[in-house]
């Protein structure tokens, strides 16, 4: 069946530029990013509790499963996206991610709970379809800077979030924290259905379930066993069976994905410069994960403990550290979805990553000095905005409109890839090279130096691929929607 794309009999674009229906739109499409916090941000604020309600110790069960989730469910969402609408699949995704919250709400036991976290991971598609909305509806003057804004507009509320939370949660327990996620996915699907017009491409094409199973759960059982091959054993027999079959899982999706004319992810879009764009988004988002963990722990370490590292001890520090890098992903996202419209996305993902490799080399020599620190987390922070947003961005000029979605998909997964597994390297180096004081084991100074040494080589070496894209990309002001040019 030929994949052509057609365009819906609904609203067209409106106007050429800003207006007050598209800051409306904006809004709106800010709000379903946000259930996206709710769905992997908040039920970290309440691990304790949900450990202690439900029974076990494996906290990482219940830390990951959504995330996870997420994986598995971007390919299916992101196909569906480019055959049936990107409205009709985000008021979909934003629907099936409350559900999975009622049921998380609900759960009497820690299997219904992992079944709930799995169905709320839908969610999380919410994200890259609101992008591909965006390059295919709004004026292609502004549709850059709107991927810019909502993207990271949810960042906003990500400083003051922790706090209502924690009030929320005092108050009412920790099922609160469902209750609050899916009551702001179905509000967000109502007003998405009423108020957002459907997409104008859409790929004459079939959905290749099958396949889309195949390499979601493949993904999923991957990454689980990174994620928790730590706590639960790398070498138990359980862990070793979940990478087998998810090993197994994706094999069988790509001898499927050659074979098939219409896969769930046709092999041939992936080109050099797509492939190079995922690179440097698995590397410099997945190296600001692992810096934030670490930040983390370095602010809760006083430095007159001797260990050579802490900042620990400055009024309101922990709160700052965290709250600086969100308000530098809302200004790195806005400024970069502004430039892209001027000088190519391209651009603007090397600048980024040459900003997170300088804040990166200023995070190694001020882990005991606090200003330098807050300065160097929020510049980490504008780079994780900027990647996000140019990632994005670029990748959706480097195919055809009609494939906008999934490849966006594919952006999100390896958002979500980048995080776990540069996480786990980091915790590995800390475990490897720690100390024992007062018979407890504690992170050393070479450790902390060697981690940070770690993401800035791989800062550095995203950086060099992000050039290279920027050096063989043209400059691309969005003369189009989709900016969807084939590269050479």
């Amino acid at each position: 069946m030929p994949q052509t794309p057609t365009s819906p009999s609904e609203t067209e674009t409106p106007g050429s530029g800003w207006s007050g229906r598209i800051l409306w739109w904006v809004i709106i499409l800010i709000v379903a990013n946000t259930v996206v916090d709710t769905v992997i941000v908040a039920p970290l604020l309440v691990l304790p509790q949900m450990s202690e309600f439900f029974g076990t110790d494996q906290s990482a069960w219940l830390n990951a499963s959504a995330i996870l989730a997420g994986a598995m469910w971007a390919p299916l969402l992101g196909k569906s996206a480019d055959v049936f609408g990107k409205r009709r699949m985000l008021v979909l995704a934003l629907l099936v991610g409350g559900i999975g919250a009622l049921v998380c709400l609900l759960a009497p036991n820690i299997g219904i709970f992992l079944v709930g976290r799995v169905i709320q991971g839908a969610a999380v598609g919410s994200v890259f379809i609101t992008v591909v909305f965006i390059r295919q509806v709004f004026p292609p003057r502004v549709s850059m800077t709107s991927v810019g804004i909502v993207t990271s507009g949810s960042a906003v509320l990500g400083i003051v979030s922790p706090f209502l939370f924690e009030i929320v949660v005092g108050a009412y327990g920790f099922r609160s924290v469902f209750v609050v996620s899916a009551v702001l996915a179905f509000f967000a699907a109502l007003t998405v259905r009423i108020f957002l017009p459907e997409s104008p491409i859409k790929l004459r094409s079939r959905v290749d379930v099958a396949g889309a199973v195949l390499l979601g759960a493949g993904l999923a059982g991957v990454l689980a066993y990174i994620s928790l091959g730590h706590d639960l054993g790398w070498m138990s027999a359980g862990m070793i069976a979940l990478l087998t079959v998810g090993i197994v899982l994706l094999g069988a999706w790509v001898l499927t994905a050659l074979r098939l004319p219409e896969p769930v992810i046709d092999l041939r879009m992936l080109t050099r410069p797509v492939v190079a764009t995922l690179v440097v988004v698995v590397l410099g988002a997945g190296a600001y994960q692992a810096l934030l963990q670490l930040v983390g722990l370095i602010a809760q370490t006083s430095v007159d403990e001797g260990l050579g590292y802490g900042l620990a001890g400055a009024s309101g520090a922990l709160g700052l550290l965290f709250a600086v890098p969100s308000f530098g992903a809302m200004t790195g996202g806005i400024l970069a979805g502004w430039l892209a419209g001027r000088i190519g996305p391209a651009r603007t993902l090397a600048g980024g990553m040459v900003i997170g490799t300088f804040a990166t080399l200023g995070l190694l020599f001020s882990t005991s000095a606090f200003l330098p620190a807050v300065i160097s987390a929020g510049f980490l922070g504008f780079t994780a905005g900027a990647v996000i947003t140019s990632g994005f961005n670029l990748s959706t000029t480097l195919v055809s409109e009609e494939k906008q979605g999934i490849v966006a998909a594919l952006v999100q997964v390896m958002l979500g890839v980048g995080a776990v597994i540069l996480n786990i390297i980091g915790g590995s180096i800390l475990r490897a090279t720690s100390l024992t004081s007062n018979g407890e084991p504690v992170n050393s100074a070479a450790g902390v130096s060697l981690y940070i040494l770690v993401t800035l080589v791989l800062f550095a070496i995203a950086t060099i691929v992000a050039l290279a894209i920027s050096r063989r990309r043209p400059r691309d002001r969005g003369a189009t929607h989709g900016n969807a040019a084939q590269p050479a």
